[in-house]
């Protein structure tokens, strides 16, 4: 009897020992899918919800080969490439110094106005040192007609390069073509400018961001045409009657100038044919892989300059192109005149303001220190001074990087 109710007693502990049990495995179970529930809706909000993070630097899962061009989500900005980074941020800081330009621009007029004031008052102060009516005098100075001497030259800027460049670098080509012009219509000795392979982008350009402001260019041409076309165009302007004043240092050998106009390199003798006579001598195509030297410039020729911007991706198309064309080539005399730190490549428009200081001064090196810029570290051979520390050059970035809006001002 007593074996029984220990059992009863012992049987009723387990029962009522085993209901808590029953109840804390059910209140965990439940306590972790409920943990597990909020951990999955944690989840899938931070994977719909995209972070700085997630955007600049995507995890190790995400290797989809889409990544470049996809949004970084639903509703989102769509990611950039590095170059699209590169590129906006080049921009973002041009902007950001656009006031710093204004401010140098109007600083740099007004140093010109006081500087011109500063002239007037002295010419004044002359004449009536002479005893002449200074107003008179100031007013016949100024309808006085600006000596400005045109010759029989040309300039001629091979644009037939599109299909080696990209976009940006076409919109730099577009600004170097404008400086070109602007420059060469201050020139005390102005050549003629023509611009040929016009088309494609560069059109896009000249007739949308700069509103056809060619249009208005004077003694200058634009063409579709290539090269020889524009050279033998511009022939038949330079031989006739408003062709320009022959000056001395580019009268023709034949005509009492001052020695050939191109040379061959002494490297080169006895390895290079000599010139066909069905080379046209009235074109020079300006290409640093020719194995000839240009010593000066001369009368009723046009000097051809490759309008490409590749950061040298290509290498020798403007020499091909004269070989194919039969037209004489050679090289400026940088190397002969001035020593580089680095390499230094020369930008469409240095090339032309190079020749147009020639032809102002007829000394190749004083055109190459007016024109290359002094911190790229060219000096005349013979007179170099301290070496200074090498950098890596590729092209003035001034004329590559601006925006070509700005140059439309110089046009004017």
């Amino acid at each position: 009897m007593a074996t029984e109710a220990v059992q009863s007693i012992e049987s009723n502990v387990k029962m009522t020992d085993s209901t808590p049990a029953v109840t804390n495995d059910t209140q965990f179970t439940n306590g972790k899918r409920k943990a597990d529930t909020e951990l999955d809706d944690e989840r899938a909000i931070k994977k719909s919800t995209p972070s700085v993070d997630d955007a600049e630097a995507p995890t190790p899962d995400d290797n989809h080969d889409d990544d470049a061009t996809t949004p970084a989500a639903e509703g989102g900005e769509p990611k950039m490439t590095k170059n699209q980074l590169k590129k906006l941020r080049r921009m973002q800081q041009w902007e950001a110094r656009r006031e710093d330009r204004k401010v140098k621009r109007k600083d740099k007029r007004h140093e010109k106005q006081a500087k011109k004031r500063a002239e007037k008052e002295a010419i004044a102060k002359k004449a009536l040192e002479d005893g002449l009516d200074p107003e008179k005098v100031l007013q016949e100075l100024a309808h006085k007609p600006v000596d400005i001497k045109h010759v029989p030259i040309t300039f001629i800027i091979d644009c037939d390069f599109e299909k080696y460049m990209r976009s940006h670098e076409i919109g730099s080509l577009s600004a170097q073509v404008v400086r070109s012009y602007s420059m060469n219509r201050k020139s005390e000795y102005q050549a003629r400018l023509s611009v040929c392979g016009y088309g494609g982008v560069l059109q896009e350009i000249f007739e949308g961001k700069l509103q056809n402001a060619h249009k208005n260019w004077k003694g200058a041409s634009v063409e579709e045409g290539d090269f020889v076309e524009a050279a033998k165009e511009a022939y038949e302007i330079m031989t006739g009657p408003a062709g320009g004043e022959v000056i001395d240092i580019i009268k023709p050998e034949s005509e009492g100038g001052n020695g050939p106009a191109i040379v061959l390199d002494k490297q080169f003798e006895g390895k290079v044919a000599p010139e066909g006579d069905d080379v046209d001598k009235t074109i020079v195509y300006l290409t640093s892989d020719s194995p000839y030297t240009l010593e000066r410039l001369e009368a009723n020729t046009s000097y051809v300059i490759g309008g490409i911007v590749d950061r040298n991706r290509e290498k020798g198309l403007c020499y091909k192109k004269a070989l194919e064309h039969k037209v004489r080539h050679a090289k400026l005399p940088i190397g002969e005149f001035m020593r580089m730190q680095s390499r230094f490549v020369l930008t469409t428009n240095q090339v032309v303001e190079i020749m147009a200081k020639w032809l102002q001064c007829g000394d190749w090196a004083q055109a190459f220190l007016e024109v290359i810029p002094k911190r790229k570290g060219g000096v005349l051979k013979g007179q170099e001074g301290e070496d200074g520390e090498e950098e890596d050059v590729e092209e003035v970035k001034e004329n590559s990087e601006a925006p070509v809006e700005e140059e439309v001002k110089e046009t004017a």
